[in-house]
């Protein structure tokens, strides 16, 4: 017996993103190495991108990881006040957000 993997699948134009669910064209998805069949949405691929280099950087010291983790502190706050969604700055605000730790 033989399981269907979605390389081999007649719907591998279209892919789910296992993290959100979206569903979004095979080539606007990011298909992980050794398992083709798992794929995330660019935005989640983002999101685990910044969360695995906040992991990396508990265990460095110096400059630049301080500043990446006030970085980071500035963005949750930013977030859990809501700041991201008012008008004018709001636009700011996200648009910064994809360029900063």
């Amino acid at each position: 017996m033989s399981a269907a993997t979605a390389v081999g699948d007649a719907f591998a134009g279209r892919s789910e993103c296992w993290c959100c669910g979206i569903i979004e064209d095979s080539v606007k998805v990011v298909h992980l190495g050794n398992h083709p069949e798992v794929t995330l949405c660019l935005r989640c691929a983002r999101w685990a991108s910044k969360q695995a280099d906040g992991i990396e950087d508990r265990s460095r010291t110096g400059v630049t990881a301080m500043l990446r983790d006030r970085a980071r502190f500035a963005r949750r706050v930013v977030v859990q006040r809501g700041w991201h969604r008012l008008p004018g700055v709001g636009a700011v605000l996200r648009k910064l957000g994809r360029y900063t730790p």
